[in-house]
């Protein structure tokens, strides 16, 4: 008989607040803390709020503006380098009681640990060993954490998103019988990993609105609403999930892509953001060179300040399979002339490149200038050498200097916040 697995999800409460809070010396549980970057005005958005400001009420992700006047709060930049830092550090606290092979870091502030052989080894149940590993983290780091403990990675998920709230200790269980007898009949649905808004509107439809809904459905509706995901929504209706860590670890994509965006720091007209949408197509080419790929598609996709109108944009495929910037940067502007609405107000900007493969299977048309193309890509190499080695504002495009430019600035931040 096949061995019970135990899986732990430990997720680090209001990570950016409890990091900033530990930096200071002060209790996040007693502290007002906001992360967010008040440069960018108060319509920023909060990255993250102490848990004492979630306690008087204050929504996580809100708006600077949004806040209670009468609640006095310390606001901290964002400080990605020293958040990704601690996200090191915690890492190395899990290699302390697992292998590697063992852990899968789900985002910078939440990871899910295979225990199951460990369990006899340290003489621990699952539930000891996750608060052996909480606590190692306050002791070290000061930050605080929660867990969630399943038979199945799903379930830990669960345990962790919706049963450690309700634990005195922080720390939820759930084994599938667990599942159906205690959330069968939670609402909303949205509370679940995996079951979107979308989702949600899909299933009210047939009057389904908890677990147990959508175990009673009749499954040829959910397979016609959605098609072959309705598998796993029958089987994370009963609390199954047969992914195993072995099953992450040897994931292959079969379809690659990289893309970009930005959110600009304030309205750009259709010319401004046309030098953008430049300098962003630039960073890709650039990015694919490094990692030697080329692509075959490009899209390009523009949003509007306030929603004033739908976003727009649109995808084409290349009739070459390059990382050439001269080359795909006609696509790119083909598209963003074609499908933007020059009347409005541009505050998001997206580029995306797909069918990425080996840079072997580079391909070209008759009239392809092959001289042309190897000196631009050597120039290229040549800059990202430099980059890599002097930082990437070593050396920047005379392009880059112009009115509504952002790679400058942009090149300074980590996750297109404040780098430092």
């Amino acid at each position: 008989m096949e061995k019970q697995r135990y899986y732990l999800c430990i997720d680090m409460k209001c990570f950016f607040a409890s990091v900033e809070c530990a930096e200071r010396g002060l209790n996040p549980f007693e502290t007002n803390l906001v992360v967010a970057d008040e440069t960018r005005g108060r319509g920023s958005i909060c990255l993250a709020i102490s848990p004492k400001m979630k306690s008087l009420g204050v929504k996580n992700r809100c708006r600077v503006y949004e806040i209670p006047h009468n609640i006095e709060y310390i606001t901290a930049k964002p400080r990605m380098a020293k958040y990704i830092e601690y996200a090191a550090d915690i890492y190395e606290i899990y290699l302390g009681f697992v292998a590697k092979e063992d852990i899968h870091v789900y985002s910078i502030d939440e990871a899910f640990l295979d225990v199951t052989e460990y369990l006899d080894l340290y003489e621990l149940n699952a539930e000891e060993l996750a608060e052996r590993i909480i606590n190692r983290i306050a002791e070290v780091k000061r930050i605080p954490a929660t867990a969630g403990i399943g038979t199945n990675l799903y379930l830990a998920k669960i345990a962790l998103d919706i049963t450690a709230k309700h634990s005195r200790t922080h720390i939820g269980f759930l084994d599938e019988e667990l599942f159906i007898k205690t959330l069968w009949k939670h609402r909303p649905l949205s509370d679940f990993w995996g079951i979107s808004a979308g989702t949600c509107r899909r299933l009210k439809k047939y009057n389904v609105y908890d677990m147990e809904g959508i175990a009673k459905l009749d499954e040829r509706f959910l397979y016609k609403e959605f098609g072959v995901n309705a598998e796993i929504l029958i089987d994370h209706a009963y609390g199954r999930e047969p992914c195993l860590m072995k099953d992450i670890k040897g994931y292959k994509a079969k379809s690659h892509s990289i893309s970009t965006s930005q959110i600009l720091f304030e309205d750009y007209d259709y010319d401004k953001a046309k030098i953008v949408i430049e300098e962003m197509a630039l960073n890709c080419c650039q990015r694919l060179m490094k990692e030697k790929r080329i692509a075959r598609s490009v899209g390009v996709f523009v949003g509007y300040s306030r929603d004033t109108v739908p976003s727009s944009g649109g995808v084409m495929k290349m009739s070459e399979s390059t990382n050439v910037f001269s080359i795909i940067m006609k696509y790119v502007v083909e598209l963003y002339e074609k499908h933007t609405d020059r009347t409005q107000p541009i505050r998001r900007l997206m580029i995306d490149f797909g069918g990425l493969c080996d840079e072997s299977c580079a391909g070209y048309d008759l009239f392809t200038d092959f001289d042309k193309v190897e000196k631009e890509r050597a120039g290229e190499r040549a800059v990202i050498d430099i980059k890599t080695k002097y930082g990437k504002n070593a050396i920047i495009r005379g392009a880059d200097l112009q009115e509504g430019a952002t790679q400058i600035t942009r090149n300074k931040l980590i996750g297109g916040h404040n780098g430092e």
